[in-house]
């Protein structure tokens, strides 16, 4: 099947699959949460095969590491599976409901975007987790991972499928991609899709941009920021930066470079930078850095802008909290930054003047992901400002309707003035739970 016919395919789907219930949809989650435990030694032995092939062909270490699916990661998806079945049903809730004149009202109700396309990274637990959540909303949904990932993601999509419609969920509303010219045609069908999610580079995101009509939401690199204020904390400030940069270095959520209050860089620096080294982190500096800590490396001007995703950290003094926003504005990709401080106040602002999806005080920038925000999984980190922002769970993937109810009321009356519209909120009620 060419990716013109998957398109068409999903778009056949989409419909029956918006008007599953919720109970429906909720056993579809479980037969995948199922399907993966009693499919785990192909899933291993395919994923076993695309790291062979990737060390064969040389790819980095981190890119390794974000290939691999391991029991662990295994265990991870099925429990995020029974969370986001747990979630209240996001498809037909009532978001808004008035009275426009007596027996007539109106509604805004929840309801699906339609057929989802997603290109994601070398990720094959990403699959799991974009399809789950487009199951949960009542989307159908395109998905093309990495071309590193093609086995793992070749049987996973066999198993949620099979699992799906032993469910009852209609046939076709999953789709594979697996080529680059799947990618470069989707892009012209925008009758039979709604919405595309790139995840990869700005310039990634924003070619996909530029060749297509059909509307984008864009999940970009992940150039994240610590700051540590001037009334930083030495000791949580190493934990932190330790956490945010070495927990898993090859994923969008860690950090990239480090801010320091140079107030604080003699008293703070040093212990942050042992911690840091202990770890395992090459530590790039300014020269303001380097005289604290004078075995750093020199950082050049490009470090700034540099998603490493390995362990590899630039350090960058500043002479104030809001030179530290500024500097944050202009070099990070409006993912994630955070600032370690015991100063309520400085904490605050930096909430407030940071331009990015996700703004953390004294806590990793880890944090930032749907599963850890209770989402259940995500489809990706959102870096825009339209629609969804920040980890995109199942609200992101919804939009809503107008529903109008009435008993014959025309216009007419109340163009002329013959009758008023009393506009009278009434209570809303949510969808199923």
């Amino acid at each position: 099947m060419n990716a013109t016919d998957s398109a068409r395919a999903a778009r056949k789907a989409a419909g029956p699959l918006a008007r599953t219930d919720s109970s429906e949809r909720r056993a579809a989650l479980d037969a995948m949460a199922a399907a993966l435990n009693d499919n785990q030694a192909a899933i291993f032995e395919a994923n076993e095969q695309d790291l062979r092939n990737a060390r064969e062909n040389g790819l980095s270490a981190p890119l390794v590491a974000r290939l691999s699916l391991d029991a662990k990661k295994l265990r991870g998806l099925v429990e995020g599976l029974g969370t986001l079945r747990d979630l209240s049903d996001p498809l037909g809730a009532i978001q808004v409901r008035r009275e426009l004149a007596p027996g007539l009202v109106l509604e805004r109700v929840s309801c699906p975007i339609g057929v989802i396309g997603v290109v994601f990274e070398s990720r094959p637990d990403a699959l799991v987790q974009i399809a789950s959540l487009c199951l949960k909303t009542g989307n159908a949904c395109l998905l093309k991972g990495g071309s590193e990932a093609l086995e793992t993601n070749r049987k996973l999509h066999a198993v949620l499928a099979e699992a799906t419609a032993k469910a009852g969920m209609p046939d076709g509303w999953i789709q594979l991609l697996e080529s680059r010219q799947d990618v470069d045609e989707i892009l012209s069908l925008d009758r039979e899709i709604d919405l595309l999610v790139p995840r990869g580079s700005n310039a990634f995101v924003r070619s996909i941009s530029e060749r297509t009509r059909i509307p984008v939401m864009g999940h970009a690199a992940g150039i994240c920021h610590l700051y540590l204020d001037v009334a930083a904390n030495a000791e949580m400030a190493a934990a932190i930066a330790v956490d945010a940069k070495t927990q898993a270095p090859a994923t969008c959520n860690s950090i990239e470079n480090l801010l320091v209050h140079a107030e604080a860089a003699p008293t703070v620096l040093p212990t942050v930078a042992a911690a840091l080294r202990a770890a395992g982190v090459r530590l790039l500096g300014d020269e303001a850095a380097r005289r604290v800590v004078p075995d750093m490396e020199p950082a050049t001007a490009d470090d700034w802008d540099t998603e490493y995703l390995a362990p590899t950290l630039s350090v960058k003094t500043v002479p104030s909290l809001q030179a530290a926003v500024a500097f944050v504005n202009e070099h990070g990709s409006r993912h994630t930054d955070a600032i370690v401080t015991d100063n309520r106040a400085a904490a605050e602002e930096f909430i407030a003047s940071v331009d990015s999806a996700d703004v953390f005080w004294n806590c990793s920038t880890r944090f930032a992901d749907g599963f850890r925000f209770g989402l259940g999984a995500e489809l990706g980190i959102a870096t825009g400002k339209l629609h969804a922002r920040g980890p995109v769970g199942p609200e992101g993937l919804t939009t809503y309707k107008w529903v109008l109810r009435g008993s014959g009321q025309t216009v007419a009356p109340f163009a002329d003035g013959a009758q008023r519209f009393t506009h009278r909120d009434l209570p809303t009620t949510g969808g199923a739970k």
